[in-house]
């Protein structure tokens, strides 16, 4: 293919113009879009060496067919260029074959495709792709293979990956609002190899915006065993961070964390996590029975008040105990718990309920945990949660909208906690 197609500054015609363009040269020269020999090949090869030439000429001040603007040599000499030399690289379309421009003394150093490397950044952010989707370093290797040809070590594919450690660093230590009007904090049991393989609790703090956003704050292991003292280290690191007020922390009942929170944050309510009872009810349920039990379920949380959470709770029980008896049990052991929660206005009650956000994160999370099976050590398992992170928006640092009309639940905040809530100061 020796055409030369422009494509800079396309609107959104001009590329379904060159696009369609594409295919029908494909079809007409009867070959395939991708793979060694394909149109996409052959055109990066082609923008590729367009720019290595572009580059070239800029270091050498002339252009190739002009000989006469060519500098005059000092102190005898004379750089110029020097023929070409060939090299594959990696590609996101798989290898491509281009002629390097060279130079006679050896002083050129291209920006677009560097000395000594094989594979292009778009190679890298799939391979942290795949990655984040639970794909071991050899399920990448033969997708590589599989999809596009092409060769790539299961030590290179580990070397990638493993540069995002220092990345996952900066994220678990970069400055954070300073206040949230909620955090949850979660549990996701991994399974880890330390020794035998155990199933160890990685902990997720999740904090909603003043923006109506959700911000993963961090990313901890555990052991099971985690008391005061380790949930203070947590607090006061995320504190650190620049977090001087949450409004109310979302949590299990953990050992120590209650007392941790408000150590941190004196001002901070402490509730149990109405979105754990609503999980943990449909675990002692069969699957045909979840749709009827959560629209039964929803008048409880959704109540004006504890007397009339308390009546719909009784008519949700006399539904399902005698389907699943020790779900009613839980509510009821929980119930002193979960009442608190009927105090705050419905607006923050719908964030607070809001389980979308939290389920969504959860799958994504469990989707990659699952595919891998367990890991050897804990660093492995916090870089396979942070590549999921990262892969769930493109600042990396995986927020999300966490309700879409945010501004009701917003002045609900800002009266509940009047002079803690103040947007344009986070």
């Amino acid at each position: 293919m020796t055409n030369t197609i422009g494509v800079v500054d396309l609107n959104d015609d001009d590329r379904q113009a060159l696009a369609q363009r594409l295919v029908d040269q494909a079809r007409a020269e009867g070959v395939d879009l991708v793979g060694p020999d394909g149109v996409l090949t052959g055109l990066t090869k082609q923008v590729l060496e367009t720019a290595l030439e572009e580059e070239l000429t800029e270091h050498l001040g002339y252009e190739h067919s002009d000989r006469h603007a060519k500098p005059a040599p000092v102190d005898g000499g004379g750089n110029e260029r020097n023929g070409t030399r060939s090299k594959t690289v990696l590609t996101q379309i798989g290898p491509v074959t281009i002629d390097v421009p060279r130079d006679r003394d050896g002083t050129f150093d291209p920006k677009i495709v560097r000395k000594r490397q094989r594979r292009l950044d778009g190679v890298d952010q799939l391979v942290l792709s795949l990655s984040a989707r639970g794909l071991t370093t050899g399920e990448i290797a033969a997708h590589f293979a599989e999809v596009y040809g092409a060769s790539v070590s299961k030590d290179t594919i580990s070397r990638i990956t493993e540069k995002v450690a220092a990345e996952m660093s900066e994220w678990q230590h970069r400055p954070l609002d300073r206040v949230y009007p909620v955090i949850f904090i979660d549990a996701l049991g991994v399974k880890v190899r330390d020794g035998q393989v155990t199933n160890k609790p990685f902990y997720i703090v999740i904090g909603v915006t003043t923006a109506g956003e959700r911000d993963i704050l961090g990313i901890w292991a555990g052991d099971g065993g985690e008391g005061a003292k380790f949930w203070l280290n947590v607090l006061t690191e995320i504190k650190n961070r620049g977090v001087e007020d949450v409004c109310i922390a979302v949590c299990d009942g953990l050992k120590g964390l209650p007392e941790a929170i408000t150590t941190t944050w004196e001002l901070a309510a402490v509730q149990t996590c109405v979105v754990h009872l609503i999980r943990n009810t449909f675990r002692y349920a069969a699957r045909q029975h979840w749709d009827a039990m959560a629209k039964d379920l929803r008048p409880v949380y959704t109540a004006v008040n504890a007397e009339q959470a308390a009546a719909r709770f009784e008519d949700f029980a006399a539904t399902w105990e005698p389907v699943c008896p020790a779900a009613i049990r839980m509510w009821r052991n929980a119930w002193s718990e979960f009442v608190p929660f009927l105090d705050y206005d419905v607006e923050i009650r719908k964030v607070i309920c809001t389980t979308n956000a939290i389920e969504s994160l959860n799958a994504r999370y469990r989707r990659a945990v699952r595919a891998r099976g367990h890991f050897p050590n804990d660093a492995a398992a916090l870089k396979c949660l942070y590549l999921v992170t990262r892969s769930l928006d493109p600042t990396g640092r995986g927020r999300a909208r966490w309700v879409m009309r945010w501004k009701a639940p917003l002045n609900a905040f800002a009266i509940t906690f009047e002079g803690r809530i103040t947007p344009s100061t986070t």
